[in-house]
């Protein structure tokens, strides 16, 4: 992953399933528990899928999923709200001032406020 540049495009004009709201980027998730390994894949429609390999009990799934998306984005784990599906496979999730993108995401976005 390279470190993402910002500018004002948004999702939401490209019909996908990530977005900008000012600093804050919004990802429609359909979550993989007990997956092999945990891995951000490919989008599909208007969601991303994303495995990990802890089981769909109570929450757990989405809890490590969080913890592993806060490494990936360059973010803590308190910068990301689950907004909906927290027990759920279907999520919305708000990642606040990410300082990285992984690939799928950074070919349809680009971080708002830097050239790009």
């Amino acid at each position: 992953m390279k470190k993402p540049k910002r500018t004002a495009r948004t999702g939401a004009e490209l019909g996908s399933f990530c977005a900008w709201d000012g600093e804050t980027l919004v990802l429609n998730v359909l979550g993989k528990p007990s997956a092999g390994k945990d891995a951000i894949g490919k989008a599909t429609g208007h969601q991303l899928n994303i495995s990990v390999t802890e089981v769909p009990v109570a929450g757990r799934a989405t809890d490590h999923m969080v913890r592993f998306l806060a490494e990936q984005f360059g973010v803590k784990v308190s910068d990301i709200q689950v907004v909906f599906g927290r027990f759920n496979v279907n999520k919305q999730l708000r990642i606040r001032s990410p300082q990285k993108l992984p690939s799928v995401i950074g070919k349809h976005l680009l971080l708002p406020g830097r050239p790009g």
